[in-house]
């Protein structure tokens, strides 16, 4: 609720001549108003970008920059078009009214004018500011809270895609941190992507961060896989290897399902394109589609290598795990049949951060001592 007591108290008097500024001084300090005052436009305008005031008495006719230039620049400036202008002024003629109306001015006093006048002009003008004050407070709240409750939301969707992949990934014989340690690799990769001259402009952070999000998200369908076939521990028959492909396809068809659901372009679809598309190989031998290139998504693409190459260097209860230099070898040798080449440079380029990751998660899935992530930075 707007009240006299919370009517703005500060008041800039502009006016080239020091006695016209006394005598507002005189009129107004003894109702509580704080004045400041300037004999100039220019200072007039850094007064008020440095310490803006509730209220400005502006007079019209100064030398160098005139009143109607001075209102006309605070009302063009978002920073400052709120602040009300009350033109103070002996000039009654129509064309300086109509001048000053143009350049913005909220209210005229025309000299001489008696302080009951004076007071009443500057009170309907602060009042119409601390209005203007709180609907600017109730947005920002209002702007804080939706990004609060968005922020939750995403909070929500990240923890939600993560316990999917974790509960897929409980049927399967890979070690606890499988996934974390496989979004760190993508998220490793698709910050290297960003450097690339080739995706200059079209990729992003928030690409970045969708890739760890939703990587997680590559085996989900094989919660679909019968326990016989996924829990195998050893080589998997040619007809058992047929069902173990349809997991890519289970995948991506659920969370096909559940993008449309929740709307096209949702946060599930870059994951559902990663599902699909994660054991296509870059000259078309692989499954379930047989794409080849560039067809394949970019974000499967990535996935891919950081698939392979944590199949390659963790320990299952099948293999003892590779070394990081055999495990890179055999990356190499499938740059351009297996892998897009790019994304192999980019593995290359973050060979070192490949190691860290390695070494900075333990088998239980949780973040390795921080000395020890040091060490591997080393």
């Amino acid at each position: 609720m707007v009240t006299d007591s919370n009517l703005g108290k500060h008041i800039l008097v502009v006016d080239d001549l020091p006695e016209n500024a006394l005598v507002l001084k005189s009129f107004l300090s003894p109702m509580g108003y704080h004045i400041a005052s300037a004999q100039n436009g220019e200072t007039a305008l850094e007064m008020v970008a440095t310490d803006p005031p509730d209220v400005i008495l502006l007079d019209l006719m100064m030398p160098g920059m005139d009143g109607f230039e001075v209102c006309r620049r605070l009302k063009q400036d978002s920073a400052t078009q709120h602040i009300p202008v009350i033109i103070v002024t002996g000039m009654s003629d129509r064309d300086s009214n109509v001048r000053a109306v143009e350049a913005g001015a909220d209210d005229f006093l025309i000299k001489p004018f008696d302080r009951i006048l004076l007071e009443a002009r500057i009170k309907t003008s602060a009042r119409g500011k601390v209005l203007h004050d709180q609907l600017i407070k109730y947005k920002q709240e209002l702007e804080d809270k939706v990004e609060e409750r968005t922020a939750q939301v995403v909070s929500t969707q990240q923890v939600t895609v993560f316990s999917l992949a974790k509960l897929a990934e409980s049927r399967d014989n890979e070690t606890g941190d499988h996934l974390e340690r496989m979004r760190s690799y993508a998220r490793e990769l698709s910050e290297e992507f960003m450097s690339l001259p080739k995706y200059e402009g079209t990729l992003d952070v928030s690409f970045v961060n969708e890739m760890y999000k939703s990587t997680p998200l590559h085996d989900i369908g094989k919660v679909g896989i019968p326990d016989q076939i996924l829990l195998k521990p050893g080589k998997l028959t040619r007809e058992e290897f047929e069902i173990m492909k349809r997991h890519s396809m289970i995948g991506g068809d659920t969370l096909k399902a559940a993008d449309i659901e929740a709307g096209r372009d949702s946060f599930l679809a870059m994951g559902r394109d990663i599902a699909y598309y994660h054991h296509e190989k870059w000259d078309g031998s692989g499954y379930p589609f047989g794409l080849a290139g560039e067809d394949i998504p970019l974000t499967a693409r990535i996935t891919a290598l950081a698939d392979v190459y944590d199949a390659l260097s963790s320990r299952r209860p099948y293999k003892e795990p590779f070394s990081h230099e055999k495990s890179k070898a055999i990356i190499l040798e499938g740059k351009g049949s297996h892998f897009d080449p790019d994304v192999v440079d980019a593995f290359l380029a973050r060979e070192e951060r490949f190691l860290a990751i390695r070494e900075s998660f333990q088998g239980n899935g949780e973040l390795a001592p921080i000395q020890s992530l040091a060490k591997a930075l080393e």
